[in-house]
């Protein structure tokens, strides 16, 4: 029988091609039968090119829902390409594996659908950055967008020297996980990593919460408590939101970065500060800095290394890494068999502009995984918010007790008021539950 897919005029092209991709790649033809198969995919199926081709395709795969949820399927019936679907391969003697996939059909020389293509990358590992010699600390990313891989493949060296760096991104993006990859992946991983938001103390607790005071500095102060300084010593200090650090306080920031020294609050000697220092904000510093909001010079100390972290909307391409990653961990909280997301629930997720980024993605699957009944998230278990957003309203950011809220009014209306029921299906206690709805929901 003639191959399926001529991706070359040259059938040993071809054929080493399909060897060398990295993604698992594999055709069928009209009947699902496989007619090609390469390596990688033997991998994620547990078998050889051999043993699956001349097979249908779900005896291979043992995809989970094979028929209900097939993205081969729907690319050959559709006629047009199915992309970024999250399926679960079944096998036998060993671990199950998430793949993202996406599929589509092979036309003849008038048109006709004669087969599918579809391509797999396995998400166990955590996306490409699995592959990244071997480094640990990066299996916290999983990303397709160039910017993002670049600054990933950057970390181990940024993380090596000590210079100060600075992360800019929206609320939400993730700036966190990048700061203690940088400190996992630095000669200081051994030591302390810790962080403070700048944007929530106030103004008169900030330095003593920074550096610390000596017995006696002030009223009520008994003994001497160290400072985030001090308990970061000979490892790394995150200052988040940095851009909110009150005026006066950026000149003591700025001392430290210069001096490698500070004094405790009623303190007479200087400590020295062995920290290495990366800030992180949703703010425009330079603008700020330009304003004289924020100093200049401060904003030139911290900026030695500059990484920019793309919002979530900007990549919707690593949606699909992000929900089997946050699903994994649903699928512990919730103690649900959550294996995939639908693909009409992923294309209203992929649609969404996410203000909120990866922290309202992961507000979103948790409340979903806590509807969701079965092996599937579906468009109904999705937040009434996000529904009416990807249906053409403004996008809103779901906030998590925004979040929480819904799914407990929607238990109490599935129950017909009875909050006794809806309690035992979210497993909280009526006290939570009433302070979930809310403070003037105080009927029992």
């Amino acid at each position: 029988m003639k191959p399926v897919v001529d991706i070359l005029p040259d059938p040993e092209a071809n054929a080493f091609v399909l060897r060398s991709v990295a993604d698992a790649v594999f055709a069928v033809d009209r009947d699902f039968v496989v007619r090609s198969f390469n390596l990688s995919a033997a991998e994620i199926a547990r078998t050889t090119p051999e043993a699956a081709i001349g097979r249908p395709c779900f005896e291979v795969l043992g995809v989970t829902n094979c028929r209900s949820i097939c993205v081969l399927r729907q690319a050959m019936e559709g006629g047009h390409p199915v992309s970024n679907r999250i399926v679960t391969v079944k096998r036998d003697g060993c671990a199950d594996v998430s793949v993202c996939v996406s599929a589509a059909p092979v036309r003849d020389a008038q048109g006709a659908v004669i087969g599918g293509v579809q391509v797999m990358r396995d998400l166990s590992g955590g996306g490409f950055v699995s592959r990244l010699e071997g480094l640990q600390p990066l299996d916290d990313f999983g990303t397709r967008d160039e910017r993002l891989s670049e600054v990933v493949r950057m970390l181990p060296q940024i993380a090596q020297s000590d210079s100060t760096v600075l992360l800019l991104g929206e609320s939400g993006t993730g700036k966190e996980v990048f700061a203690r990859a940088i400190h996992r992946l630095s000669q200081r991983g051994g030591g302390p990593f810790v962080a403070i938001n700048c944007g929530a103390l106030p103004e008169q607790l900030m330095e003593s919460e920074l550096f610390g005071y000596k017995s006696g500095a002030f009223t009520d102060a008994r003994q001497d408590k160290p400072g985030r300084f001090a308990l970061a010593e000979g490892g790394t200090l995150l200052l988040d939101e940095i851009g909110d650090l009150p005026y006066p306080m950026q000149a003591k920031i700025l001392r430290v970065l210069q001096e490698r020294s500070y004094e405790p609050l009623g303190g007479v000697a200087t400590v020295p500060a062995d920290v290495r220092l990366v800030a992180a904000t949703n703010r425009d510093l330079e603008r700020m800095a330009a304003e004289g909001t924020f100093r200049q010079d401060l904003y030139y100390r911290l900026s030695v290394v500059v990484i920019r972290i793309p919002p979530l909307r900007e990549r919707p391409g690593d949606i699909p890494l992000l929900i089997e990653r946050i699903l994994g961990r649903c699928r512990l909280a919730c103690r649900k068999n959550i294996g995939a997301v639908s693909p009409a629930a992923l294309d209203r997720l992929c649609a969404y502009a996410f203000p909120g980024n990866i922290r309202e993605l992961e507000n979103i699957l948790e409340y979903a995984a806590i509807l969701c009944p079965g092996q599937a998230i579906e468009v109904a278990h999705l937040p009434e918010a996000l529904r009416q957003a990807t249906e053409g309203a403004a996008p809103v950011g779901l906030t998590m007790a925004d979040i929480r809220r819904q799914a407990a009014a929607q238990a109490v209306s599935r129950h017909g008021g009875n909050r006794n029921a809806a309690c035992r299906e979210l497993a909280i206690s009526k006290d939570t539950l009433r302070r979930i709805l809310g403070r003037r929901d105080t009927d029992a």
